[in-house]
C-alpha cells in the first residue's frame, strides 16, 4: 500500500550517503523502523528520519550510543552511553540564509527531472547525477524552471552538458535517478562562529523546558554539507568558541558529510 507522505527526499539523502560509504547502515534501518511503528503523523515521521540522518556520522564518534526514544521533543532524543540517559538535541546552522529559497525550488526542478527519466527508462538513466549550471540562472521563475527541467532531461539523456547545465558527472546507482548539485559550485566559504554562538544562544533560553529525567543533556549542531544553504569550507574566528556559556553538558558541531567534529564545550 503507498503512503499518503512521500519520502522521496529521505530516500534521495539515503542514497547519497551510501555514495559517500559512511552510512551505519544497519542501525539507521533499526531506528527508522521505530519511527515508521510510532504514533506519529506522517510528516513527524519524515522530519525524524531526517534528523536521525544527520545525526550518522554523530554516531561513528560515538559508537556506544544507542537510542532509546526517537519520537520525544525537548530534548529530540533520549540515548543511553556508558550508563547514562543522554538528551540529545539536535539543530541545523544555516549558513546561507539567501540560499535557502533557491535550493527549495532547486529541488523541486530536480525531482520533476527525475519523474521524466524514470517515466521513460529507469534502467537506462538510473545513477547519481551530480550537476552544476550555468551562471545568473532565475530558478523561481516557473517559465525558467521550465527551460532548466529540459536542459537537465536533455543533458542525462546525451551524457553532456546541454543548454543551462554547466557541468555533469553521474555515479552509479543500482535503483533509480536521483538528480543533486555538485559538491564543487563555489557558492561556500567560511562559516562564522557568531553563527554558532547565536544559535547556542537561542537553545540555552529553551534549556529549562527540556526532559529532566536524563543525566546528561547534549547539543549537536550540524551543518547538512548535502544543503546548499549549510554548506561551509571553514569555521571563521573558531577561537571564540572556546567563550561559549552554556547550560548543556557537551556541545559539538558536527560536518556530516566526512564527519568532522568539532567539540565546543
Amino acid at each position: 500500500m503507498k503512503k499518503a507522505f512521500s519520502d522521496e527526499d529521505l530516500i534521495k539523502n539515503l542514497s547519497l550517503y551510501y555514495l559517500n560509504r559512511h552510512l551505519k547502515k544497519k542501525p539507521i534501518e533499526k531506528y527508522h523502523r521505530a519511527i515508521d511503528e510510532s504514533s506519529l503523523h506522517d510528516r513527524e515521521k519524515y522530519r525524524k528520519k531526517s534528523e536521525i540522518l544527520l545525526l550518522n556520522a554523530f554516531m561513528h564518534h560515538f559508537p556506544r550510543v544507542q537510542f532509546e526514544d526517537l519520537t520525544c521533543e525537548s530534548p529530540d532524543f533520549i540515548a543511553t552511553l556508558d550508563d547514562k540517559k543522554i538528551g540529545i538535541e539536535l539543530t541545523e546552522v544555516i549558513n546561507h540564509l539567501e540560499m535557502k529559497k533557491m535550493e527549495s525550488s532547486l529541488n523541486k526542478i530536480f525531482r520533476q527531472a527525475e519523474i521524466l527519466l524514470e517515466q521513460e527508462n529507469t534502467t537506462k538513466y538510473r545513477g547519481v547525477y551530480f550537476l552544476e549550471f550555468q551562471p545568473n540562472l532565475k530558478f523561481h521563475n516557473p517559465e525558467d524552471q521550465q527551460e532548466i527541467i529540459l536542459s537537465i532531461y536533455k543533458s542525462i539523456r546525451r551524457n553532456r552538458p546541454t543548454g543551462h547545465v554547466r557541468n555533469i558527472r553521474k555515479s552509479f546507482h543500482r535503483r533509480n535517478v536521483f538528480i543533486t548539485h555538485e559538491y564543487n559550485m563555489n557558492l561556500f566559504d567560511e562559516l562564522c562562529s557568531a553563527k554558532i554562538m547565536e544559535l547556542i544562544e537561542k537553545k540555552n533560553e529553551k534549556f529549562p523546558y527540556y526532559d529532566s529525567s536524563v543525566d546528561e543533556c547534549w547539543l549537536v549542531i550540524v551543518s547538512d554539507m548535502n544543503s546548499l544553504a549549510s554548506r561551509y569550507t571553514f569555521i571563521r574566528d573558531k577561537e571564540q568558541l572556546r567563550e561559549v556559556r552554556s547550560p548543556f553538558h557537551k556541545i559539538f558541531h558536527l560536518e556530516n558529510l566526512c564527519g568532522n567534529l568539532t567539540n565546543i564545550k
